[in-house]
C-alpha cells in the first residue's frame, strides 16, 4: 500500500498558490496540507479560511487537510469547514479539559468534516487514548509546531509506534500522519514505525521535480 503524501503549502510560492497546489495534485499528492497558526498558540501567524476557499478548485479531489495550531479551535473550525476543509486537526494542548476537546471533535463532525488531533513532541502519547476511537486522523509532530528550520526529532518514532499499535488494536481506519523535517530518509523511518501519511514542505516545494519527489515518498 502506498503512503499518502501531503505537501504543506506553507513552503509554496504564495504569489501563484493556485498553480502550486494544482501542480502537486497533478504530481500525485492525495492530500494538501494547510498549516493554520494564530500567533498565540504558536509564535507565527499564517492564513485564514479564505485561502482554503481560494485553493479548493485547484486541489480538486485531493483531501484538504487543515492543521489548526490555534487556541479555541472550535471557534475557527466551522469557518474552515465551510471553506472546504475535509479534515480538521486541532491540538490536545489547545484546551485544558477533555470536555472541551470532545466538544471540538463533535463540532467538526457535526459540520460534516473529519476530526483529527495532534500532540506536541513533549506531550505524552497516552493523553489521546480516550479520543482515538472517534478520530479520523492522528498527527504526530516531529518538530515543535510553529517554528521553522527544525530538524526531525527521532523520539517522535516512539509516538508513531505507540499510536500504530493503539489504532490497530481496534482496527481503526484513521490516518496516522507525521509532520516536520520529512524527507526520504526520515519519511522511511516514519513509515517503518507505522505512519501512513507524510507531510512534506521544503522537500517538495522549491524543487522542479515535484512528481519524482512525491513518487519517492509514496513508495516508502
Amino acid at each position: 500500500m502506498s503512503v499518502n503524501v501531503a505537501p504543506s503549502i506553507l513552503s509554496a510560492d504564495f504569489s501563484k498558490i493556485d498553480a502550486e497546489v494544482a501542480k502537486v495534485v497533478r504530481a500525485g499528492a492525495g492530500f494538501v496540507h494547510l498549516d493554520v497558526m494564530d500567533g498565540l498558540f504558536v509564535p507565527n501567524r499564517t492564513f485564514g479560511p479564505d485561502l482554503v476557499k481560494t485553493i479548493a478548485p485547484a486541489a480538486g479531489s485531493a483531501i484538504k487537510d487543515t492543521h489548526l495550531m490555534v487556541f479555541d479551535p472550535h471557534r475557527l473550525a466551522p469557518e474552515f469547514i465551510e471553506a472546504g476543509s475535509d479534515i480538521v486537526t486541532f491540538h490536545y494542548e489547545a484546551y485544558e479539559t477533555d470536555d472541551e476537546r470532545w466538544n471540538c471533535i463533535r463540532i467538526i463532525q457535526r459540520l460534516g468534516a473529519k476530526a483529527g488531533m495532534s500532540v506536541k513532541p513533549a506531550t505524552p502519547s497516552e493523553v489521546l487514548d480516550p479520543f482515538l476511537s472517534e478520530l479520523s486522523l492522528v498527527l504526530v509532530m516531529s518538530v515543535e509546531p510553529g517554528k521553522g528550520g527544525q530538524s526531525f526529532m527521532p523520539q517522535s518514532l516512539d509516538k508513531i509506534r505507540y499510536f500504530r499499535a493503539k489504532l490497530d488494536s481496534f482496527h481503526s481506519s484513521a490516518y496516522l500522519e507525521v509532520d516536520g523535517g520529512i524527507n526520504e530518509e526520515t519519511g522511511a523511518l516514519c513509515v517503518q514505525a507505522g505512519a501512513d501519511t507524510l507531510v512534506a514542505g521544503s522537500y517538495i516545494y522549491g524543487h522542479d521535480d515535484y512528481a519524482e519527489r512525491i513518487r519517492r515518498l509514496a513508495a516508502l
